[in-house]
């Protein structure tokens, strides 16, 4: 894929060499990016475009086959950019304009009645400017004349500039400071690590406001006031927007205080922090890919991706020059020396000068973030590599994260066992005797099926495949998870073939829940003529709350080379696209429908408005249908040209990953009767059209590519499966102006 980053500064660089690790990344570009970008693992390249200039960055993307735009600051968010290239069909990791006026307008328009009020207060207060001030425009008066000569500073003398021509006058909060950086599809929510950062210029907190000196993460804050925060303050806040029609999509931050009265909120942005994303992205863990997360917050399937974060601390400390954030010289020689591996150093406000050299070119220059550990380790690694850089007039605090380093210095004495930490082995061994002979049930050839040893054994010789390649799978069930809890049936969870492994991750193992739930994959695996070969079952005490649980399972499989799909050198115009019914949503899009179902009053136990033989439980747990068995024969016989899973992306994002770049699919969404349970949701949630076909696979779980030479003999056999089988599009031939999937007559289903 290509990336299109806009911005210059330590933010935008922590983005290109986070993304630059995505497998899934061939190009980025930084628009214009610093001299940090450029170059950046061979697959980075700066262009001189400034981010306000939309016309010009729309026109680049277009002409260089841009995937996805990642803005970093909030200035063109604020003033429409993701418009732009939504009109243009390019995806854009970000909120529209008017959800971006959660940042851009906090308000006096006059500075008469401003002074008037403040005059009247008896409470320490705040002034802020209502526009962007690239986060320096909050000052923080110590008396009611340092506050009326701050408002004449802001709104007659324009010190923030136009952004300072309205103001927000607020109570002064007092407590300890927390970043919460949130991935949001506009339905779900995924927290980043805590941060705190630290503004003021000198050390101590004194002198003014800058964008940002330092920063460290993970903060010091527990489990349940992370959940608080989510709950009832950033959950809060996406649903509220989702409802006055401008859903938020992509990285919320929020600053909020932790006062006496419980956690307030300071402000809103609407984007990546700086230096919190230098602080944070370094704590990823390895398999988390940030492209995936963007990616499934633009195509509204966050559920269903994996957040995962290493259990490290970093600390990152700003270097600026003499002056900032006033005025400050620029052009100054840059020297770096050798870093250890704990370290990065992000580029902010340099250049490469005509003479090839490293150059100061802004306030703050660079970044260098270290982890640890430990907080000590993290911040005493962060000092030592500062002295590996020198610019003159190089300026940094040199109190980042010291205060939290010794409150942090106290050690706990108790003697803890594994038991008394929540983890019981005795358990884990009775649960594997109850699940040996359910397992047993999914022998096949090449594998007996038996669990126990360190690692499950599958015999390819016995399958007599001539030149076999292996494919492999892995997924979780989302929060469909939650609808189980609810109702307490765990055994309609299945997944597919030639052997299984499973996950099962709890507080605290429940022995009939976990038996019922291997049940349900064994009864999955017989289904799809799979063994169910090993798994892993863990218990995590202090991740996982009261009956909370979390499922994945990695599927292998086996194809002939020259059966392997999708078969790009044989697919042509005038192909058929035929759809095979869905069971219902199976395992896609459940924290928009749970967030529906919830929100209208219904509990899981009530009948099912769309089916009022069952329940809503019930029926939202119909298992997933496995179309193997359907399928296999016809792939052997080599008349299918390719296959798509319709998960979460629906039939715009799926679809088009088993299409040559130079054909196009055109469904016609009245080829099928839409399932109740779709309509039901559509207007029981109000949910845009757009957007539930771009979470749900609207009755169809499968889509297959045939020749219309074949088209009569695929359904037949299909048929005689007992697949429910339509014919609902075609392929066509594609200019690069065109998508990849269309849908026809959408307001069918309106």
């Amino acid at each position: 894929m290509k990336l299109l980053i806009i911005g210059n500064g330590g933010r935008e660089h922590a983005l290109s060499w986070r993304l630059s690790k995505s497998p899934r990344v061939d190009k980025i570009f930084v628009a214009p990016g610093n001299a940090g970008t450029n170059g950046l693992h061979g697959i980075v390249e700066n262009i001189d475009i400034s981010p306000l200039e939309f016309e010009k960055l729309v026109k680049f993307a277009q002409s260089n086959d841009i995937d996805l735009v990642i803005p970093g600051p909030e200035s063109p968010l604020v003033a429409g950019a993701e418009e732009h290239f939504r009109k243009a069909g390019i995806q854009f990791f970000g909120p529209s304009k008017k959800a971006a006026q959660i940042e851009g307008s906090k308000s006096f328009t006059s500075y008469e009645l401003a002074k008037e009020y403040i005059s009247q207060v008896d409470y320490d207060i705040v002034i802020k400017a209502s526009g962007l001030a690239s986060g320096k425009g909050v000052i923080v008066p110590e008396s009611k004349s340092h506050a009326l000569a701050s408002l004449h500073q802001i709104m007659e003398n324009k010190i923030f500039g136009i952004a300072g021509d309205e103001v927000v006058i607020e109570e002064r909060l007092v407590g300890e400071e927390l970043s919460i950086l949130a991935f949001s599809d506009g339905y779900t929510i995924k927290l980043l690590p805590p941060a705190r950062d630290y503004k003021r210029l000198y050390d101590g907190d004194k002198g003014p406001n800058t964008g940002g000196m330092g920063c460290y993460s993970p903060s010091i804050s527990t489990l349940s006031l992370l959940e608080q925060i989510r709950e009832k303050i950033l959950q809060k806040t996406i649903d509220a927007m989702r409802k006055e029609g401008f859903p938020f999509v992509g990285l919320l931050f929020t600053g909020i205080m932790l006062t006496s009265d419980g956690p307030k909120v300071l402000e809103y942005n609407v984007r990546f922090g700086d230096p919190e994303t230098q602080t944070v992205l370094p704590l990823l863990h390895e398999d988390t890919d940030l492209l995936e997360i963007m990616l499934a917050c633009v195509e509204r399937r966050l559920d269903f991706v994996q957040l995962n974060i290493n259990p490290l601390f970093c600390v990152c400390i700003v270097l600026a020059t003499k002056g900032y954030p006033c005025s400050y010289e620029k052009g100054k020689l840059i020297n770096i020396g050798t870093v250890g591996d704990e370290a990065i150093i992000f580029h902010s406000g340099t250049a490469i000068s005509e003479s090839k050299e490293l150059v100061t070119t802004g306030g703050r220059i660079l970044s260098i973030s270290a982890t640890g550990t430990t907080l000590e380790e993290a911040t005493k690694n962060a000092y030592k590599n500062i002295k590996s850089i020198f610019f003159e007039n190089m300026f940094n605090r040199n109190d980042i994260a010291y205060k939290a380093c010794n409150t942090n210095k106290e050690k706990s004495k108790d003697i803890i066992t594994y038991l008394s930490s929540g983890v019981s082995i005795d358990t884990s061994d009775n649960f594997l005797n109850i699940i040996k002979s359910k397992i047993q049930t999914t022998e096949r050839v090449g594998s007996n099926a038996t669990i126990g040893g360190f690692g499950g054994i599958f015999d390819l010789k016995k399958l007599n495949y001539k030149d076999p390649l292996l494919v492999g799978t892995i997924d979780g069930i989302g929060t469909k998870i939650k609808i189980a809890q609810a109702i307490d049936r765990y055994d309609t969870i299945g997944a597919e073939p030639l052997f299984f492994l499973d996950y099962y991750a709890c507080r605290k193992l429940d022995i009939s829940d976990a038996a019922s739930f291997i049940d349900g994959v064994c009864n999955g695996c017989i289904m799809a003529g799979c063994a169910l070969i090993g798994g892993e079952t863990a218990e995590m005490p202090g991740i996982y709350y009261n009956k909370d649980f979390d499922t994945a399972g990695t599927a292998i499989g086996i194809v002939e080379r020259k059966n392997l799909l999708p078969a790009l050198g044989i697919m042509k115009s005038g192909d058929i696209v035929l759809g095979l019914s869905s069971n219902g949503p199976h395992s896609n899009g459940f924290s928009l429908i749970r967030n529906i179902i919830e929100k209208y009053g219904l509990c899981y136990n009530d009948p099912a408005p769309w089916d009022p033989s069952t329940t809503i439980g019930l029926s939202l747990l119909t298992p997933t249908r496995i179309y193997v068995k359907s399928l296999l024969n016809l792939v052997r016989k080599g008349v299918i040209k390719g296959m798509a899973h319709i998960t979460g992306g629906g039939f715009i994002e799926n679809i088009p990953r088993i299409l040559p770049d130079n054909l196009m699919c055109e469904i016609d969404v009245t080829s099928w009767e839409l399932p109740k349970i779709f309509s039901w949701l559509k207007e029981a949630g109000n949910v845009p059209i757009n957007d539930l076909s771009r979470t749900l696979n609207m009755g169809i779980g499968m889509v297959i590519i045939v020749d219309i030479m074949n088209l009569s003999e695929v359904l037949t056999e299909l048929k005689n499966m007992g697949e429910n089988v339509y014919s609902i599009g075609n392929i066509l031939r594609r200019t690069s102006q065109h998508p990849k999937c269309l849908l026809k007559n959408l307001d069918a289903w309106e």
